[in-house]
């Protein structure tokens, strides 16, 4: 993959090659730091218009499986997907997932629902990607280290007898672009296309019919609060019966701010990356303000995963990335035009379809608490049919991701109970009203 700060010096970017990618059976394979990523996640020259179109299916093994009785693998049987979406310049662009067909059977009466899951935070190199994270819980090799935490949600979820569905979101595993981190359209667009492709999997139970749920905490929590507002104008055929989004980075100029100098810095990069090479105005102002050694930091974090970026550049402070001393978040601020291309990218300027549970723990320092809160305050003011969750817990360390990975997994069982009501037809109960008195 050619490097991002090369593409931006260049005033290319690797979206334009989206528009004739890369076909498995004419190009090597690629490479992201000692992990060879399967032909499979190599799009293919020609894209459907239809979006949500399954393009191709493999096997895929999960790594984490047990035999069951009736001689059906345990939690499920999972599918390997490319589908189509369309990103947020209005391209065609190829997106990678998983589909897992669960063991247990529905608890409740209709058909069997889906759930959608969007990621949280895996890195920006293509061996980083959820799918690829389900079959290898653990990659370690020496260059790269990642490590399948959204397991845990999955196999929850598939418990409950729903169905799920993982996407990769654009770039991230699929080899013919950067990943586009915390982009909402094309975070949003992807997951609602991953609903859709799910549909087609053979062997799949789901249909049209099939209630879907949204599923996501940090980036995913971005991811399905997206959704939830796209819905709407971008998929109105999915029957969305429900949206969890924790942790949500709603305002990316506050989450700048709380990432940059904390164990996660390298995410920092990640955004850059993928708003340089989305964002011409963006592209502009990187290119005119970040020194060498902003741009050496840059095209290194552009293949690392989480587990990469904590021992890479854990705690670093972009101030060191631009040429004036600087952070980024004051760079863009200081320019209007890239300041509105972050502005677009705010979560909570449309009213979210159906009902949506928005949790966020009141120490959050790494994707900051008061804009959560914000987001769910926002909803409200439209009419949303929100629940709201302030995860009260002891303050657990400043800039070092326990105040924010501490109520992943303290919330996650009711955030799985509520969602499974939600498509079991129960009713949600909106606390709007206290909204004001919440934390």
């Amino acid at each position: 993959m050619a490097s991002p700060l090369a593409l931006v010096a260049a005033g290319a970017l690797c979206v334009c090659a989206a528009a004739v990618p890369a076909s498995a059976q004419d190009t090597a394979p690629v490479v992201s730091r000692g992990v060879t990523i399967p032909a499979f996640y190599t799009p293919p020259t020609e894209l459907p218009a239809q979006d949500g179109t399954l393009l191709r299916t493999g096997a895929m093994p999960l790594g984490l499986s047990i035999p069951g009785l009736d001689g059906h693998p345990m939690p499920g049987t999972a599918t390997r997907l490319m589908y189509k979406s369309t990103d947020s310049s209005g391209q065609p662009v190829a997106v990678t997932g998983a589909y897992i067909e669960p063991t247990a059977k529905w608890k409740h009466s209709g058909p069997r629902p889906l759930v959608a899951v969007a990621p949280g935070t895996m890195g920006q190199g293509d061996q980083c990607a959820a799918s690829f994270a389900l079959e290898h819980p653990l990659t370690l090799n020496g260059d790269t280290v990642s490590v399948g935490y959204e397991a845990l949600a999955v196999y929850r979820i598939l418990a409950t007898g729903a169905a799920v569905v993982i996407t990769d979101y654009v770039g991230l595993g699929a080899t013919d672009r950067l990943h586009t981190y915390v982009n909402r359209l094309d975070e949003g667009h992807a997951l609602l296309d991953a609903a859709r492709a799910a549909r087609a999997v053979p062997g799949a139970s789901v249909t049209s019919a099939s209630p879907t749920g949204l599923y996501g905490y940090s980036q995913g929590g971005g991811a399905t609060a997206a959704a939830a507002e796209l819905q709407p104008s971008y998929a109105p055929d999915i029957p969305l019966a429900g949206t969890y989004s924790g942790a949500p980075p709603a305002d990316l100029t506050s989450t700048m701010k709380g990432i940059d100098g904390s164990a996660l810095a390298g995410a920092l990069a990640w955004s850059i990356n993928g708003f340089a090479q989305a964002d011409p105005d963006l592209r502009a102002v990187v290119r005119a303000n970040i020194n060498e050694a902003g741009k050496a930091a840059l095209d290194d974090a552009s293949t690392m995963c989480v587990g990469d970026a904590l021992f890479g550049y854990g705690f670093a402070k972009s101030t060191k990335w631009t040429k004036d001393g600087t952070s980024i978040a004051d760079v863009i601020a200081s320019e209007p035009r890239a300041q509105a291309a972050l502005d677009r990218q705010r979560i909570g300027t449309l009213k979210p379809a159906g009902p949506v549970r928005v949790a966020t723990g009141i120490h959050d320092d790494i994707v900051p608490h008061g804009q959560a809160r914000q987001l769910a305050k926002d909803w409200c003011g439209k009419g949303g049919d929100v629940t709201y969750k302030a995860i009260a817990l002891p303050n657990l360390g400043d800039k070092i991701l326990t105040n924010h990975l501490v109520p992943l997994l303290t919330d996650q069982g009711d955030a799985v109970s509520w969602l499974e009501d939600r498509l079991s037809g129960k009713p949600a109960t909106s606390n709007c009203r206290t909204m004001p008195v919440q934390p």
